[in-house]
């Protein structure tokens, strides 16, 4: 996990440790070991980081927006010929949307590999 932003994003701030510690809620030893690589932030403590410096918890980690990939198509159209839709809100997902939950699973299961 790169969180080399996190130094680049506080100091542009002209924020302390201390300081941005005590936005977030936390010890400055938790924070500094966040920018230090010491720790790893929980995905909550991402999202939080992610809101403080306002940008994205792919930002923070270094991910670019990837394009829809060959594997993502194939899935995409198995899914479209399934005689069967799902509905969140009572509403059915959109193509884009089934797209996005491909892409969530796929990243929590990354995160949770790289956590163990």
């Amino acid at each position: 996990m790169n969180l080399d932003r996190l130094t680049e994003l506080r100091k542009k701030k002209n924020w302390s440790l201390q300081y941005t510690a005590d936005l977030l809620g936390i010890a400055k030893s938790t924070y500094a070991g966040y920018e230090s690589g010491y720790r790893r932030p929980s995905l909550e403590a991402l999202a939080m980081l992610a809101d403080l410096f306002d940008t994205t918890c792919d930002e923070l980690l270094g991910r670019e927006k990837q394009k829809q990939t060959a594997p993502q198509a194939i899935e995409l159209a198995t899914w479209s010929s399934l005689d069967f839709t799902i509905s969140v809100d009572g509403q059915p997902l959109s193509e884009d949307e089934i797209i996005q939950l491909i892409t969530f699973i796929r990243t929590k299961r990354k995160v949770q590999e790289e956590l163990s």
